[in-house]
């Protein structure tokens, strides 16, 4: 069945956060790609763009047309892809949702945030700076707190143990009903819902 959209161009783009290659696949800072490989498998998504510095997929959320992307720029370029996504579809920042990993909360915790700063994420960090503003909305993915003696980068490119993972699992499902929410206008039901 054809699907008929109110707009003939996409209205919002959702970024997932990651370094490319398999090298990342697996680890705690690709918790943002491993949320969009996983709204890609739900939904059947087949066909794969590879521009804007970027892998770009397009899908639907509450009847609206939906880019997803991850930057194959890696993690500290991130905004390189989001800039020039965003400039070509003319989508507005505030329809821009950023997919990111959290090591201030524990895995598999969701946090959804209205806007805000960076909060130490490189990949926050380069998004807030190429579009010069931090009014988008984010899910953070709780990636577990850094052990101590642990050095960060070191944490953050470790992968998940098996009963962390599990945890993610679940969050990462629970990604794709949140932005069924927000996309559809209701981002404080998906607050309520997820932040708990």
């Amino acid at each position: 069945m054809l699907k008929i959209f109110n707009k003939s161009r996409p209205e919002f783009l959702i970024v997932g956060l990651g370094n490319p290659g398999d090298k990342y696949k697996n680890t705690r800072h690709n918790a943002g790609f491993m949320a969009i490989d996983q709204i890609i498998a739900e939904k059947g998504v087949t066909v794969k763009k590879v521009k804007h510095h970027a892998e770009v997929f397009e899908t639907s959320f509450a009847d609206n047309r939906v880019l997803m992307a991850k930057p194959q720029t890696f993690m500290n370029l991130s905004g390189d892809a989001v800039e020039e996504i965003i400039n070509y579809h003319k989508i507005p920042v505030k329809n821009v949702i950023v997919l990111a990993d959290d090591i201030s909360l524990p895995p598999g915790k969701l946090r959804i945030r209205r806007k805000g700063s960076a909060g130490g994420h490189n990949g926050l960090k380069d998004i807030i700076l190429k579009t010069g503003c931090d009014t988008f909305p984010r899910i953070k993915i709780g990636v577990g707190a850094k052990p101590p003696k642990w050095d960060l980068s070191n944490w953050v490119l470790s992968e998940f143990s098996g009963a962390e993972r599990e945890k993610i699992d679940i969050a990462i499902k629970n990604v794709s009903l949140a932005l069924e929410l927000m996309i559809g206008g209701d981002i404080d039901g998906a607050m309520s819902k997820f932040n708990s």
